[in-house]
Formats: C-alpha cells, sequence, structure tokens
C-alpha cells in the first residue's frame, strides 16, 4: 500500500509535539484513511519547504446546502409552524367553552380548508433519491495540502521503517535460537 501526497488540514483535541519544530500544536496533517498523519504548527504550512497548499474550486466555496436544499427545509419548517399554530388555535377553542356550535363549525370547516391547502404543496415535493439512484459521495472541506517532495521521501521511509520492523517482529520467532551448549 503506498501513500498518496495529499493531506488535510485537521484540528486534534490534544496538542502533540510538531513534526518540525517539537511545540505543541493542535494542527493535525493527515490523509484521506489517516493512514499517516503528522503534527505541525499552522506556521509551517505557509513554508513551500514543507508543504503548499492545494487551490480547491469546490473547498474555497462556502461550506453549506445548495439553495434547493435551504428552500425545501425552510417550506417544512413553515409547515410544522401552520400546524403548531393549529394545533393551538384548538386548544384555545376548547377552553373556550362558551362558543357557539356554529361558530365552532365555521371555524373547523376553515381549518380543515388550511390543512388540504397545506397539504397540497407537501405532496409536489421533491422526491428524496432513492436508493438506486447513486449519491455524490461528500467532499471534504478540510483545507488540501501536498508535501515537499523530500519531506514526504522521509515520511515513506519512516512508514517503510515501521512496516519493516513489524515484519520482522512476526517472523523472529519462527527462526531458530542461537546454540546454548558450548563445545569443548
Amino acid at each position: 500500500m503506498s501513500l498518496q501526497n495529499l493531506y488535510y488540514k485537521r484540528t486534534a483535541a490534544t496538542a502533540k509535539a510538531c513534526y518540525i519544530c517539537y511545540k505543541p500544536t493542535t494542527t493535525v496533517l493527515s490523509t484521506i484513511d489517516t493512514t499517516d498523519f503528522l503534527y505541525t504548527c499552522p506556521v509551517h504550512l505557509t513554508d513551500p519547504g514543507f508543504t503548499t497548499r492545494l487551490k480547491d474550486d469546490v473547498s474555497d466555496k462556502k461550506a453549506g446546502a445548495s439553495a434547493e436544499e435551504i428552500a425545501r427545509v425552510k417550506q417544512e419548517w413553515e409547515e410544522k409552524q401552520k400546524k403548531k399554530k393549529q394545533e393551538k388555535e384548538k386548544g384555545k377553542e376548547k377552553e373556550n367553552g362558551d362558543k357557539t356550535e356554529e361558530l365552532a363549525k365555521g371555524q373547523n370547516d376553515k381549518e380543515q380548508a388550511t390543512q388540504k391547502a397545506s397539504e397540497e404543496p407537501s405532496d409536489k415535493r421533491p422526491e428524496a433519491p432513492s436508493a438506486g439512484q447513486p449519491m455524490a459521495p461528500p467532499r471534504p472541506t478540510h483545507e488540501c495540502y501536498v508535501l515537499h517532495r523530500h519531506v514526504f521521501d522521509i515520511r515513506l521511509a519512516e512508514h517503510r521503517r515501521r512496516r519493516q520492523a513489524a515484519q520482522a517482529r512476526t517472523l523472529a520467532p519462527r527462526l531458530p535460537g542461537t546454540p546454548s551448549n558450548t563445545m569443548s
């Protein structure tokens, strides 16, 4: 498995030593699948000898929902507010038992008409994507960086060294031991 030279800036909860200057920092550069990560100061991210920031049009745009999603959520919220208001009116009607039945029937007819009117737009909502329609995978909104080639070579060498050490630990028990008897 080889590493890609594409790192995302993230913030960690605990501060650890910077990879360059060993000062405590919470800024982390990590690969998308977090196979490799390194703590670094924000100052070092501006150093062209260490990293280069990738300009991504998608990540530079305002992170948020599209206009369609905002309109849909707003419409749902307005419908909920109407329902709450209608429930309050019904509660008030129950408290005010002195009204005549004719007024109550007239208001109920009006409420039913408004409910029908509010139900009609809800039927015209855009359908949610079904399981058969593929959704676009969410793109990370973190800043993207590429390590300088020499720094990236050092990271690759460290990973290779760790992998070889782990492999040696697994092979060591299977190797024959040294002889314990001395020849005399």
